[in-house]
């Protein structure tokens, strides 16, 4: 009978078909080092959000000689993902009807860029065509055709889609404030965000309206 040495039995890191949601990922973390992909700087995020959500400054981390551009790029394209289950939650609230305008506070108005000329769409339509037009770009082959190195000139329109998405926290922030809360609480994404486009500056603090940062009092645990 073959012996079969367990040391060289291979993880698959993959979630099978008919995998209950409560074992999903249910596989041991991998170091930075082990993760022979081009998609590695992506998984390496992802397994440190799973990890625990909460722990922001270990999630912005990058590993050590990690390129900055791919750090920043892949960090966006995640914001995005999971920006799209805040969008789905807002569907069930956020009417064409009742938000008729892409409003954060009375002072600021949104016009979309999605449109020949940019103009005033209803808030969940703003939010799917922000999202939509993120991804259209984050996947360009034009400006990132690798996910291993990216030209300074593509790393710099990151701030652009930082801006535009960050219109869909404020609007659920000062509109959906309970809805904005029980995502928040969830995900920490929002801190995440924010936390992230101060420390590589892709976005002016007077832009920066969710006080989410200062809502943290000093000495609160962040678990």
């Amino acid at each position: 009978m073959a012996v079969v040495d367990s040391q060289s039995v291979a993880i698959i890191r993959r979630n099978r078909p008919g995998t209950k949601a409560k074992n999903f990922y249910n596989w041991s973390d991998e170091s930075f080092e082990e993760m022979d992909s081009t998609l590695a700087v992506q998984q390496f995020i992802q397994q440190n959000i799973r990890k625990e959500y909460a722990d922001i400054d270990n999630i912005l981390s990058p590993p050590e000689g990690q390129d900055e551009g791919v750090w920043k790029y892949e960090h966006l394209r995640q914001f995005c993902l999971e920006l799209n289950g805040l969008a789905v939650k807002l569907q069930a609230e956020c009417q064409p009807e009742t938000c008729t305008q892409m409003t954060a506070t009375e002072q600021w108005i949104f016009l979309c860029a999605a449109h020949k000329t940019p103009k005033e769409c209803p808030a969940i339509d703003y939010t799917r065509h922000t999202l939509d037009g993120a991804a259209s770009l984050l996947n360009s082959n034009k400006y990132f055709p690798s996910r291993v190195s990216i030209k300074e000139s593509s790393v710099a329109k990151l701030g652009s889609v930082c801006r535009r998405i960050y219109r869909i926290f404020s609007h659920a922030y000062f509109h959906h404030r309970t809805l904005f809360d029980e995502y928040e609480n969830e995900t920490y994404l929002c801190r995440r965000f924010t936390t992230f486009v101060m420390k590589y500056n892709l976005m002016s603090k007077d832009n920066l309206i969710v006080p989410i940062l200062e809502e943290i009092q000093p000495g609160e645990s962040d678990a």
